[in-house]
């Protein structure tokens, strides 16, 4: 058997690389025009990477993250609640403590790759958390799934 890399240099071994085909995993619903592929659930709690797919018109509510995410458009339009289009290759990152709402607009669907840092928190036009969706017990994505609605509030943040 040939010897490893990692024996001949003397280097510990390291775990192998984990391959996922996104092709082969189903769109999973989550709310009228709004679906995903998660990717990677991270170890202690520390976040997730999926594939978002939005039909157009689709808005997600306004949310806060309790860290940090990057946003990758792989296809379609994202417009972000500043008014700015977002197309595919555009990258986008959010801070921790952001607050935004976004929407999918054009003609096609939007597909974003996210990564995940900490919860995302779901809140009503006065701030409160109405659902959070996190990897810890009783979280939206660790629980029973409770899905982002379809808001018809703020039509003149967002035009899809």
């Amino acid at each position: 058997m040939p010897e490893s890399a990692a024996a001949r240099s003397g280097s510990r071994a390291f775990p192998p690389a984990r391959r996922t085909d996104p092709d082969a995993l189903p769109w999973t619903p989550l709310a009228e025009g709004l679906s995903f592929k998660p990717l990677r659930f991270l170890s202690e709690d520390r976040g997730w990477m999926a594939l978002l797919r939005l039909e157009p018109g689709t808005v997600i509510p306004p949310h806060r993250h309790t860290g940090e995410l990057h946003a990758l458009n792989i296809e379609g339009l994202r417009q972000l609640v500043t008014g700015e289009i977002v197309g595919a290759g555009g990258y986008v990152y959010e801070p921790a403590g952001n607050i935004d709402s976004w929407a999918a607009v054009g003609d096609i669907p939007l597909v974003v790759l996210i990564v995940v840092s900490g919860a995302v928190e779901y809140l009503d036009p006065d701030g409160i958390v109405l659902i959070r969706a996190g990897l810890e017990p009783g979280s939206g994505l660790s629980g029973p799934m409770r899905r982002p609605r379809r808001p018809s509030a703020r039509p003149d943040r967002l035009t899809p």
